[in-house]
């Protein structure tokens, strides 16, 4: 599970360094690169992982890494970095961004009244991301958090770049999503074998260490930029990545393989995902910094819920 884990980060690592040196090369625009190449990139172990729990008939470890991730990213990773460094809010998000989020939110619970994610759903949330990627790309002249991390990374896109040709560059790009597919294959079957072998649920698995470990590079990032003084970043990553993991790595892993989920045991794990979101967008309200005390509270909420689900 831990060569799993590796995996993925290189794997997601040299995917977005070959695709962004490629798109650099080929003359696209620095903001489509961040909108689309870097924001896949940073959730590249989560669609892999969830779509390989989804073809082998592992639901509850699909649904527990997307609902678990999202509880992770408000929690763990906005609340971790604004304790480093209070990040600004900027309005923009509260207007156009947050409200996707709550609303995908939403529709996760609607999708799992019947207790089965279809393929016809999750064709449906995959034209949705589509959607709100292209109403993005069309509406956003600027996004700081997308220019932040591409510009962060732009040093190894150019040292990659000058390298050598966009042949290397494609090679780079092959062998980065091998190692996704690959890690994320072990990262599947080591925690499958690690719920068995401790007596814990499938559910508790993928809410617990399957999410924390493919939030991992997300985490790392946002750390690294809340050091650098660039914490902005992961707001906007978290946001992004809330609001992807239910439309894209949800709908393609439904769209390949009918997920199943029933309300009634994800109960719990939903009204986190709820107060997590709520909190989170209370406390992204405005023209404002997130302050050390709020970020507390959303460290001890996530502790709390870890320690309920490590409990049940």
């Amino acid at each position: 599970m831990v060569s799993g884990g590796a995996f993925l980060y290189f794997g997601a690592e040299w995917l977005v360094r070959g695709a962004s040196g490629i798109a650099l090369a080929s003359g696209v625009k620095p903001l489509v690169i961040g909108l689309t190449v870097v924001a896949f990139g940073t959730s590249a172990p989560e669609l892999v992982v969830t779509m390989l729990a989804a073809v082998e008939g592992k639901s509850a470890i699909a649904l527990g890494n997307v609902v678990g991730s999202n509880i992770a990213n408000l929690g763990l990773i906005l609340g971790v970095t604004s304790l480093i460094l209070p990040p600004k809010v900027d309005s923009r998000l509260i207007r156009r961004e947050v409200p996707v989020m709550v609303a995908t939110m939403v529709l996760l619970v609607l999708v799992l009244l019947d207790g089965l994610v279809s393929r016809v759903e999750g064709g449906g949330l995959v034209a949705c991301a589509v959607v709100f990627t292209l109403w993005l790309l069309k509406t956003t002249s600027d996004v700081p958090v997308m220019a932040s991390e591409l510009a962060a990374r732009k040093e190894e896109v150019k040292a990659e770049a000058g390298k050598g040709s966009r042949v290397k560059l494609i090679a780079l790009s092959v062998v980065g999503l091998a190692l996704l597919v690959g890690g994320g294959k072990l990262f599947v079957d080591g925690a499958s074998a690690l719920a068995l072998s401790l007596g814990m649920s499938e559910r508790v698995v993928g809410l617990t260490i399957v999410s924390v470990g493919t939030s991992l590079p997300e985490l790392a990032t946002s750390i690294v930029a809340a050091l650098r003084g660039h914490s902005d970043i992961a707001v906007g990553n978290v946001i992004g990545s809330n609001i992807y993991n239910v439309l894209l790595i949800l709908g393609a892993s439904a769209a390949v393989n009918p997920i199943e989920g029933s309300l009634l045991t994800m109960r719990g794990d939903l009204a986190a995902l709820v107060v997590m979101t709520l909190l989170g967008t209370l406390f992204l309200r405005g023209d404002r910094l997130i302050s050390r005390l709020e970020a507390t509270v959303l460290l001890l909420s996530y502790a709390t819920f870890i320690g309920l689900v490590a409990a049940t």
